[in-house]
């Protein structure tokens, strides 16, 4: 029953979460410039893969580049190039746990990095403790503006990267 529940959402967030992706930063992620418009299915290849990491405590109620003091324990997450206020899934490739964040800072300052997370979302997608971590990005298009601190969306995967 709980599998079932998780590709019924897995499903419902892919049908619903149209996107347009943007060029990537990373030359990991190659030449993938997928486009998607309404109606269309989401594209099979993902936007970026590559290594995330978190920060946490120390950032705490620092100004974002947003503008808006950093929360460890919001969604949120730091790119070097999507526009702010961007939606993202981040697919933890080990484990195939993924969470949908909004992009509202920038960073990761280390290279080599994709995506910077905040700490809550490296626990949602369970590699807090490693610090580091293989994920996969897609470009999700919302069509209403999510609230700023939102539930968890958490969306098991069956499948592996």
């Amino acid at each position: 029953m709980r599998g079932h529940i998780a590709h019924t959402l897995a499903t419902v967030l892919l049908v619903v979460s149209l996107g347009a992706a943007q060029r990537p930063a990373s030359s990991e992620s190659g030449k993938n410039q997928n486009r998607v418009l309404p109606g269309k299915a989401m594209p099979t290849k993902p936007y970026q893969i590559g290594t995330a990491s978190w920060y946490g405590d120390y950032f705490q109620g620092k100004a974002t580049a947003s503008g808006e003091p950093y929360n460890m324990y919001d969604l949120t997450a730091a790119h070097p190039t999507l526009p702010l206020g961007s939606w993202v899934r981040v697919t933890n490739l080990r484990n195939g746990r993924a969470v949908v964040v909004r992009i509202n800072d920038r960073g990761p300052v280390v290279p080599g990095r994709i995506i910077d997370l905040s700490y809550n979302t490296a626990r949602v997608l369970q590699f807090q403790s490693q610090g580091l971590q293989r994920v996969r990005l897609d470009v999700v298009r919302t069509k209403a503006p999510q609230p700023q601190a939102a539930q968890p969306q958490l969306i098991e995967a069956s499948l592996r990267y």
